[in-house]
């Protein structure tokens, strides 16, 4: 009769236990799930569409005012779950910007800022692409405001640390694929840029920081000259060597790039489809139709190739080229004027 007490008693301590598990899971449950209410805008957390939230953890921000924050928008259910998991788990959450697919449970986004797995945006800047091309670029990524990227650019103790002796770092952030996080701040991006510029001469054996600033400053603005200029890899060194000579000779360069870079960048026009005779005639420092030597600074940002051209063309005693293949965009080069006056005779031939 004993045992059969103790067993009753037993079965029912443990069905009690089980019940209050039970209803332990029903709670947590509830509770991490996300909120049934729509959520909303609040200080650094910034809802997009309703399908996903960007939120900003700035340094030094404790996970329970973390969750304050994300209460007050509808993001979380619970901040007295919310602080409970940051008792059980009591890492750090890390600082930076988090792009979050809504709806979310509160322990995958409290395991997601404890990480700091925050989401990168893939971008791609072109080869030839200017500072402002850049910064719409980013913008339309997600990266950061363009009016944020052009201000760090032009930062006065940047250009002094990386050594630019203009006035922004045009052709100093070199065109490639970058993952960012989103909203990620405008300096950051112009460092990170920058250094992958320089890394890049490292790649080519080009010592920048034995130049003097001025000196890598004219080859950077040659450099960005070809890149606008040349279209099949092969002939980005000849036409390398047909500017120097012409440097050389105090010959004017009347590169088209830097009108197109004046129209466009100075002007804030649209892209010409041609350029007319008074295009040539625009007064203005970056005119090389009109002005003597290289421009007052780079006109884009240059690539591997065209970077590799500045710095090693080819010697050859070219004065002229002109675009003999529009669809291939290969040219004719000519040792003088007549035969540059000839080749373009051949050309209008040609198309007719």
């Amino acid at each position: 009769m004993k045992k059969q007490n103790v067993f009753s008693i037993a079965s029912v301590i443990l069905g009690c236990f089980l019940l209050l598990a039970a209803l332990a899971l029903v709670l947590i449950v509830n509770v991490n799930a996300a909120p049934s209410r729509v959520p909303v805008d609040t200080v650094g957390v910034r809802v997009e569409s309703g399908s996903s939230a960007v939120i900003e953890i700035p340094d030094g921000e404790s996970s329970i005012a973390a969750g304050r924050r994300l209460f007050k928008a509808g993001i979380i259910k619970s901040v007295l779950f919310w602080n409970i998991l940051s008792r059980i788990e009591p890492d750090y959450i890390k600082a930076g910007v988090y792009q979050i697919d809504l709806p979310v449970d509160q322990i995958a986004l409290h395991r997601i800022l404890q990480k700091g797995w925050q989401k990168l945006l893939r971008i791609t800047v072109p080869e030839g692409a200017t500072l402002r091309k850049t910064a719409t670029i980013l913008e339309d990524a997600g990266v950061c405001m363009s009016a944020s990227f052009l201000q760090a650019a032009e930062d006065r103790n940047l250009l002094s640390e990386y050594r630019v002796p203009g006035k922004t770092m045009e052709g100093y952030l070199y065109p490639d694929t970058y993952l960012f996080q989103a909203y990620y701040p405008a300096e950051l991006v112009v460092r990170k840029m920058a250094d992958t510029f320089f890394s890049r001469l490292d790649e080519l054996g080009i010592d920048a920081y034995s130049l003097e600033p001025g000196e890598l400053y004219e080859k950077v603005t040659l450099a960005s000259i070809i890149e606008r200029e040349y279209r099949v890899a092969e002939e980005a060194a000849v036409i390398a060597g047909v500017f120097k000579n012409r440097l050389e000779n105090r010959m004017r360069l009347e590169s088209c790039a830097t009108v197109e870079y004046i129209i466009t960048e100075i002007e804030g026009k649209p892209h010409p489809w041609r350029l007319y005779n008074r295009d040539l005639q625009i007064q203005n420092p970056y005119n090389t139709y009109i002005r003597s030597g290289l421009p007052p600074g780079p006109i884009a940002a240059p690539g591997l190739v065209a970077l590799k051209a500045a710095f090693a063309p080819e010697n050859n005693d070219f004065l002229f080229f002109r675009v003999v293949d529009p669809e291939s965009g290969r040219h004719y080069f000519s040792k003088n004027f007549d035969e540059h006056i000839a080749a373009g005779e051949l050309l209008v031939k040609g198309n007719r």
